[in-house]
């Protein structure tokens, strides 16, 4: 998907929501637990319910790669599932030498046919160039974290006697990584409870989309995360994930999660253009 159909479809449905489907087996409605194909079942029912109000899914790889080969093929039995007008992300958080990286590309971009992957950046640019050379797919790099291990690392201050260039080593690292790719192929992932910080991010790039998981159960706030965040093309991509797929464990927990998904797609059309 190119960055034109994306922001059309932000616009025609007014929502820059996507759905985290990170399905687990022992979080599953009572009527589906221990049933074949019982994951790709609820990833389907979820999908049917929610397509009208959001704009993507994202696919948390580990819940499928946990449950081993059955987990892969529930994997592309839902992304097979997912719209051709929906955005689809593998959060995978690979990254590797360039070799390790092309293979990776290859597995998420042709078998299983993603729009797009969580790639993480330590390794340097030689680890992420495999993905930015597919066309029309997107490389998602992990610029600031909402666990509290981003201190470690990500919130390092960075000695620099020129106070324009950046502070903290996450803003040299989407600094760096923007130059690599441009707004048409590359985003960043930056968590909601940092939302202020997204005001200093939107200086380094303004106008690359970003992924913003933590709204929901995490405790991020849509209001701040739009108000520091949205560009004139939107830029935003709001991951909300057990809010929404485990709203409920009755068997009408499809339209129970499409209920809380209407709640965000209504708040984020109040916030759009």
């Amino acid at each position: 998907m190119n960055r034109s159909s994306l922001i059309e479809e932000i616009r025609k449905k007014k929502s820059f929501l996507c759905v985290g489907l990170d399905s687990s087996p022992d979080k599953l409605p009572a009527h589906l637990k221990g049933k074949p194909n019982a994951i790709a079942a609820f990833n389907k029912q979820l999908i049917d319910a929610t397509a009208g109000l959001c704009v993507s899914y994202k696919i948390n790889t580990a819940f499928y790669e946990a449950m081993g080969a059955k987990g892969w093929e529930a994997m592309e039995e839902t992304v097979d599932h997912i719209p051709s007008t929906h955005f689809k992300i593998a959060d995978a958080k690979r990254g590797d030498i360039g070799n390790t990286s092309s293979q990776y590309a290859k597995a998420f971009f042709e078998t299983l046919k993603f729009d797009a992957i969580t790639v993480a950046p330590y390794m340097g640019e030689d680890s992420i160039r495999p993905f930015l050379e597919y066309d029309q797919k997107w490389t998602i790099v992990l610029g600031l974290t909402s666990n509290k291990g981003a201190e470690d690392f990500e919130m390092l201050q960075i000695q620099n006697k020129d106070a324009s260039k950046p502070a903290y080593l996450f803003e040299q690292v989407i600094s760096t990584v923007s130059q690599w790719g441009t707004p048409e192929n590359l985003m960043f992932v930056t968590g909601a409870t940092q939302a202020k910080e997204l005001a200093g991010i939107r200086k380094i790039i303004p106008d690359h989309f970003l992924l913003v998981p933590g709204v929901g159960f995490q405790g991020g706030s849509l209001q701040e995360v739009s108000q520091y965040g949205l560009n004139k093309d939107c830029g935003l991509l709001v991951n909300v994930s057990r809010a929404i797929i485990y709203a409920s464990e009755s068997e009408n927990f499809a339209e129970e999660a499409s209920q809380i998904a209407k709640q965000y797609q209504e708040e984020m059309a109040g916030l759009l253009f």
